[in-house]
């Protein structure tokens, strides 16, 4: 990868006097003498890199290790660079580790996989609201005019907005808003409901409870159903509570033979 032409940027107070070394280190081969060259143009421009980094660092992510992404982008930087294009090195490296922090914060720092375009959205919408945050006075910017500033419409910048909350996530300890008894977002969670392990079982019986006599599936209906006890049961049928028991058993065991008959069928 090769800089491209275009005016060079004025220097920074931490921009060193590097160009004769850039030449040194273009015409030398590999090997000791070039790597310990490299080496010290890399911590030579290092106080720039870290300069880089701390604009980053409100953005949820430790300054240290936006130091380091941004050291690895100064490496990046100056094995790329070519002096002959007659371009300072610093022009060429200021965009190369930003765009390697900027990596970073795509690469890593969201909490959900959110599409690179989606990101890009959240990021316009982001800028559009900052600017417009210093013209509109006593309220936030609307979404039709982040929309005309971004140059966006306004679903997109909807979609935007709705990236934001998958940068970070809130933990299921967080106490829900409005709540003043501890609630926490992890109270609010459902759990697994018990009778989904019943439903296969319960479709299996189905047809096979329907096939029973009336008096039979009625009886079944009130035991297990209604919760009636057999005496109960005999009371309201006009039975012996021996009678329903042997009814129930009945039942019961033809229902399981004909389901385990057609599982084996299978």
């Amino acid at each position: 990868m090769r800089t491209r032409a275009g005016a060079k940027a004025h220097p920074h107070d931490d921009a060193p006097d590097t160009a004769a070394a850039f030449r040194r280190l273009a015409a030398l081969p590999e090997g000791p003498e070039r790597d310990a060259l490299r080496d010290e143009i890399v911590e030579a421009w290092l106080p720039m890199a870290h300069r880089l980094a701390g604009r980053f660092r409100s953005r949820g992510e430790s300054y240290d290790d936006l130091c380091q992404v941004a050291a690895l982008g100064l490496l990046k930087a100056v094995d790329r660079y070519d002096p002959e294009l007659g371009n300072a090195f610093e022009s060429y490296a200021v965009p190369t580790v930003t765009g390697e922090i900027k990596r970073h914060f795509r690469d890593h720092m969201w909490t959900l996989h959110v599409p690179r375009r989606v990101q890009e959205l959240r990021n316009r919408v982001r800028h559009a609201a900052q600017d417009l945050s210093r013209t509109v006075q006593g309220r936030a910017p609307t979404v039709s005019e982040i929309a005309e500033c971004a140059g966006l419409t306004e679903d997109e910048v909807r979609t935007g907005q709705a990236a934001s909350e998958s940068f970070s996530a809130l933990s299921l300890d967080a106490e829900m808003p409005g709540s003043d008894d501890g609630y926490s977002l992890g109270d609010a969670l459902g759990g697994p409901d018990p009778a989904l392990d019943t439903v296969v079982d319960r479709q299996a019986v189905k047809d096979r409870l329907a096939e029973l006599p009336e008096r039979e599936r009625a009886i079944l209906y009130m035991r297990f159903f209604d919760d009636m006890t057999q005496n109960r049961i005999a009371e309201e049928l006009g039975l012996s509570q021996m009678h329903v028991s042997r009814l129930i058993t009945r039942s019961c065991g033809r229902v399981r033979e004909q389901v385990m008959g057609d599982t084996d069928e299978e």
